[in-house]
Parts: C-alpha cells; structure tokens; sequence
C-alpha cells in the first residue's frame, strides 16, 4: 500500500479507516462528569464535577495529539484542545 497524505490522514498503522474508536477511560469519564453537571448545578460537587470534566477532556485531547491512531485524530485532539482553551478564555 502507498504511503500517501491520505492514507497517513484517515488510516490506522493496519490499513484500515479511523475516524472513530470506541471512548476510552478519559472520554467516558468527561462523558459521566458533564452529565453529572447537569444534575448537581451548583455548589462543591458541581465545582469537582466541572474540574474532573475539563481534566479529562484535556487528558483525552492530549493523548490524541500525541497518540493518536492517524493525522485525523491527532487533528481532532488538537482541535478539542484549542476550543477548550478558546472556551476558557471567553
């Protein structure tokens, strides 16, 4: 198989099409986290809620940057990484 731009983008070390995994320990636990936030709105435990939610989503967007399967989720994992801190900021 060729080593072209698209395959280094959308293809795995495999030769298959990554666009999608299944979430790992990081993106499950910002996924229960925000829910929770939803519940508890206000006091301490939404603070803890909201703190574990921006770290694992942090901790996810960085370990797709640095690990990701192919240019496309190294791309995703920066793309989260700079809304997050444009989200931030705001």
């Amino acid at each position: 198989m060729e080593n072209t731009l698209v395959d280094k983008t959308f293809r795995d070390s495999n030769g298959k099409i990554v666009l999608a995994q299944m979430p790992n320990p990081p993106l499950i636990l910002w996924i229960v986290a925000s829910l929770l936030t939803l519940v508890f709105t206000s006091g301490k435990i939404n603070t803890v809620l909201d703190f574990l939610a921006n770290g694992s989503l942090f901790t996810w967007a960085w370990m797709e940057i640095f690990q990701g399967v192919n240019y496309f989720r190294r791309a995703l994992g920066l793309a989260v990484l700079i809304a997050m801190i444009v989200y931030k900021i705001q």
